[in-house]
């Protein structure tokens, strides 16, 4: 049921519209929760959320891409995308306690 549903069913533009809002969503909770130069606590509040988020805009893209609404060319563009969201996700990680900042 859920392959039919994923490959023939799922709205596509609904997807697209996932995929921005949890990459919009990932960008802004790891902006809420960065260390504030008004501060001396030097951790990062929200990295598990944002991750969450990013996981999210990922499976979206997964699913775009299995039906073939992301062009070749897109396609690198929405790699890349993940690919940064990922990166600031492990970034923010680096400064929580879990990650080794102090």
């Amino acid at each position: 049921e859920y392959s039919r549903h994923n490959f023939e069913i799922a709205d596509t533009k609904m997807l697209m519209r996932h995929f921005e809002d949890a990459e919009k969503e990932c960008q802004a909770i790891l902006a809420a929760g960065a260390p504030s130069s008004h501060s001396d606590d030097l951790l990062h509040k929200c990295v598990l959320p944002a991750y969450d988020q990013c996981i999210k805009a990922s499976h979206v893209f997964n699913l775009l891409d299995a039906r073939g609404v992301i062009s070749v060319t897109e396609r690198q563009s929405y790699i890349l995308r993940v690919r940064n969201l990922s990166k600031a996700c492990g970034e923010a990680f680096l400064l929580t306690e879990a990650g080794g900042a102090q």
